[in-house]
């Protein structure tokens, strides 16, 4: 059985990774489509850029962060006085995860979208609906089983996140102390043994869980489209 301490480290997690996904899955589908669908100048520096947090190391990332985001960072002034907070807190730890996570959705949604044919775009815009109602009714309806698949992506992805956080906002128990961290902090100290071998048991679990629903998920998804009732 998990310990008082360890309930909380599992609920910051979830938390923060469900979190992330909501923060990451909007511009992801919007630069989905963008990539997907229109041809610009600059489109592979811009495709680079939304996939660089995949390649960085963690820290790098988390570092970026806390100059743009500290408190005396390039954006910390206006933050202020808005009266919000992002280091050293979880909601730091939130954007943290949702900026790597970033990238896999991105991916999945850019894939999805452009196995969608274009001339169904076409035939519903010359039966007269508009781009928004173009975008939701039938691209991404027919693009589903890749939007479920990038989410649960980045959930698994923000589950795991380590480097980004910690740099960003530190480790502070019940605020930024998440799973990876939380382990991270057993091993170095003297017989935690038995504590990280619990949190590794439900770190494997969240993600095999994750893992396995986004691929059944996009099955039925997939099955369902092709036989129309």
């Amino acid at each position: 059985m998990l310990s008082p301490q360890e309930w909380d480290v599992l609920g910051l997690s979830l938390r923060v990774a469900l979190a992330s996904v909501g923060l990451s899955l909007p511009p992801a589908i919007a630069m989905g489509w963008v990539l997907a669908r229109r041809e610009f100048r600059g489109k592979l520096l811009v495709d680079g850029l939304c996939h660089l947090p995949l390649v960085l190391p963690p820290v790098v990332t988390g570092y970026v962060l806390l100059l743009a985001f500290g408190r005396r960072g390039w954006f910390g002034p206006v933050l202020d006085a808005l009266g919000v907070s992002l280091a050293f807190d979880w909601k730091g730890a939130v954007l943290a995860s949702a900026v790597v996570a970033f990238p896999l959705a991105l991916r999945a949604v850019r894939l999805a979208i452009e196995e969608v044919d274009p001339r169904l775009e076409g035939v519903a815009r010359t039966l007269g609906a508009g781009p928004w109602r173009v975008f939701f009714t039938i691209t991404l309806r027919l693009a589903a089983p890749g939007l479920w698949v990038g989410a649960l992506l980045a959930f698994a992805r923000s589950l795991g996140e380590f480097g980004a956080t910690i740099t960003f906002v530190s480790n502070i128990p019940g605020e930024t102390r998440t799973l990876p961290i939380a382990l991270y902090t057993l091993v170095q100290a003297p017989g935690g043994e038995a504590a990280a071998m619990r949190l590794v048991a439900v770190s494997v679990a969240l993600a095999f869980a994750a893992l396995l629903a986004s691929e059944l998920v996009a099955r039925r998804l997939r099955a369902r489209m092709a036989d129309p009732p």
